[in-house]
């Protein structure tokens, strides 16, 4: 499964010392890497490759409450792309745990 979206940017409020950002899924991509998922990580996470711009890494999404997966963004990434922490990002998705 290889998809492309675009998200916000948003930063991990649960402590306030965090220095987490991610971008989530649409809902209804969301669901479609649901129904893919045949091998569940822990805190449920799928395994994907992520690209932003000239920047492509392997990590895994992970689901939220409200039924959307989100993508950490690591630091090495948004500083290469210069995404801002309320920035807007074109994501190329690649789900790896099928």
């Amino acid at each position: 499964m290889i998809v492309e979206f675009e998200g916000a940017v948003f930063r991990w409020e649960a402590r306030l010392d965090s220095d987490w950002y991610f971008v989530a899924l649409p809902l209804e991509l969301s669901e479609a890497v649901r129904e893919t998922q045949t091998h569940r990580r822990g805190f449920g996470g799928v395994r994907v490759e992520a690209s932003i711009g000239a920047s492509t890494w392997r990590t895994s999404v992970f689901p939220q409450s409200d039924g959307a997966y989100v993508l950490p963004l690591k630091r090495a990434v948004r500083e290469s792309e210069g995404i801002a922490p309320d920035g807007i990002v074109l994501v190329h998705l690649s789900v790896i745990d099928a």
